[in-house]
């Protein structure tokens, strides 16, 4: 049986934890980069050495038990900060509440192993659909690519969604460019419709989904023609490079064995029947090595030559022929449209009938609008929404009385949160966008370029009093061959005089803060270690917005993907308890 784990009650007691830890630890994440030296925010936060922090942090992993206690100040700190002065004072114990006010410290998440036992599992209940026959698939066969990791590992867990709530379409919104809606149609033959605010990311996921159903049925017309005289097949490198030259080149139509291609019927029903992981990989390798290429740029028709017309027109009347002989031909519609909560699904979707759905990295508001969709619509079954940019979140409570001016904010979502008018602010939301466990293997952040910027910003306040902040310098460093270099570029991107100052006075500056360039390196490096914590509180605000709603019988956050791959790698899964799909 499918059943939550945490109620609403213990979900409220996790953030109330978060919420606390982050009210000593907050103003830390919100501290800018850019003020660093300017405001001086080293001797206003941090009582300890530079070199204290960044030892403790790297070897944070090997430490084992309390940290040690220091006598009479041990009692007079809060997650080792000074009570009396708020700056913090002791490291070890900073990193030790920073690891129990995660997401894995919480012990709230669900593996994806878990997740797809338990829906394998309440699938063999009365009423539930039958179980799809196949080859289980290894979760690190494709690790070696962010892409085809991401793919994989969703869509086995949104199709066993589908099956567990007995439905065959899905709604993949901010698709992008419909990798993971293209493989949902083809491998799992479920009918995707994928909605992406760019009509240049749908038009692209419409050309590669049918240039990988060029490839779906050139593989499997082959492979089958091969099996049928008795051949052994080929590995599926060596098919795929076969294949390969069709996908990439000008006439990438492909043929089977038997020289004919084989019918979207035929293709549907072979993945139905057959799922087999050697097509799978090729599925993914194709998406990975994006070997399955856009459409080159429109070209006027008057500028075509006769062959190149009478050929496109061939092309579109086989095209029209298709999809009159099978309404199936499109298991995957993209489709651009501006989602929020109150879009009517109805209105893009003529054909609509119960769905899951879905969204891999749904940007900012996108991922709580996913969430209001599917407890508003009553069409959709199910919901796995997977978030990422949480620096282009709306906040409906701000301090400076800066509120969201959107009709509907993303944070917070749920009542809970709403009621206590929690605000994070944009500097922490942006620190819950790094990656510790990343950062932990030494694929830090380019920390010259964050300490350029903070010494430009020295000499704009000494010697630019007429400058805006609002001005944005943009990426220069990329560009500068120097300090110097980078300081002059900025200055004109800023449309500042750089005649003002020499080049040894620029140097002048880069040399006198140089030697405190490990104070932003071990504050940055803070930053690091309380990202989970508020990345874990936006994701318990929406888990707890799903446990609000009445007519779900289950939610949970599910970790999906390696956080070294994917560092934003948990997802919001819930199901709804109308009919016979859910058992409570």
């Amino acid at each position: 049986m499918l059943s939550s784990s945490d109620s609403l009650t213990e979900i409220q007691r996790r953030i109330d934890e978060v919420k606390r830890f982050l009210s000593i630890t907050l103003s830390i994440a919100n501290a800018h980069t850019v003020e660093f030296y300017t405001h001086d925010v080293w001797k206003r936060f941090v009582a300890v050495p530079p070199e204290e922090v960044l030892l403790a942090v790297s070897f944070g992993s090997d430490q084992q038990g309390e940290p040690e206690l220091k006598g009479k100040e041990q009692s007079r700190t809060t997650f080792g900060f000074c009570s009396d002065t708020n700056r913090l004072v002791d490291t070890h114990e900073l990193l030790q509440a920073a690891k129990a006010h995660s997401l894995p410290g919480l012990g709230v998440c669900w593996s994806r192993d878990e997740l797809l036992q338990a829906l394998r599992e309440s699938r063999s209940e009365p009423g539930a659909p039958p179980a799809e026959k196949g080859t289980k698939l290894e979760p690190d066969e494709f690790m070696n690519s962010k892409k085809s990791h991401e793919v994989q590992s969703m869509s086995e867990v949104v199709a066993c969604l589908a099956q567990r709530c007995g439905v065959k379409q899905v709604i993949d919104v901010g698709s992008g460019k419909g990798y993971l809606s293209s493989f949902l149609s083809l491998q799992y033959g479920l009918r995707v419709y994928g909605i992406d605010s760019s009509s240049t990311n749908t038009h692209g996921a419409q050309e590669r989904n049918r240039k990988l159903k060029k490839f779906s049925r050139s593989y499997q017309k082959h492979t089958k023609a091969l099996r049928a005289q008795g051949q052994a097949t080929h590995s599926p490198q060596e098919e795929f490079a076969e294949i390969k030259p069709g996908l990439t080149g000008e006439n990438d139509i492909l043929f089977g064995a038997g020289g004919g291609i084989v019918s979207q019927e035929e293709e549907v029903l072979n993945v139905l029947s057959e799922p087999d992981p050697e097509t799978e990989e090729l599925f993914l390798s194709a998406l990975s090595m994006d070997v399955i290429q856009t459409t080159s740029p429109r070209i006027p028709p008057s500028e075509l030559s006769a062959e190149e017309r009478e050929r496109r027109k061939r092309e579109n009347l086989e095209r029209k022929a298709l999809n009159r002989t099978d309404s199936a031909s499109t298991m995957f519609s993209p489709l651009t449209s501006y989602v929020t909560a109150e879009t009517e699904l109805r209105e893009l979707i003529n054909e609509l009938e119960d769905a899951v759905m879905v969204g891999l990295h749904t940007c900012g508001d996108l991922a709580p609008s996913t969430l209001r969709m599917f407890v508003a619509k009553p069409e959709l079954a199910a919901v796995c929404s997977v978030g990422c940019c949480y620096h282009l979140l709306s906040e409906e409570f701000d301090p400076a009385g800066q509120e969201c001016s959107c009709t509907v904010c993303g944070f917070p979502l749920s009542q809970y949160l709403r009621d206590r008018s929690w605000f994070c602010g944009r500097n922490a939301r942006m620190s819950a966008c790094l990656a510790l466990e990343r950062v932990s293997l030494g694929q830090g952040i380019q920390m010259e370029s964050l300490f350029y910027r903070a010494v430009l910003h020295v000499i704009l306040r000494d010697h630019y009093s007429s400058y805006k902040s609002e001005k944005r310098v943009g990426n220069v460093y990329s560009k500068a061959k120097s300090f110097v270099d980078y300081v002059r570029r900025a200055l004109r991107r800023l449309e500042l005089d750089e005649l003002k100052l020499s080049d040894s006075d620029i140097q002048d500056y880069l040399d006198a803060y140089r030697p405190r360039m490990g104070e932003m390196h071990a504050f940055n490096m803070l930053k690091v270690i309380l990202a989970p914590c508020i990345e874990g509180l936006i994701l318990l605000d929406r888990l707890c917005y799903l446990k609000e709603q009445e007519n779900l019988s289950f939610s949970a956050l599910v970790q999906l993907f390696d956080p070294l791959l994917s560092p934003r790698c948990y997802a919001v899964v819930g199901l709804k308890s109308y009919g016979n799909r859910i058992t409570s």
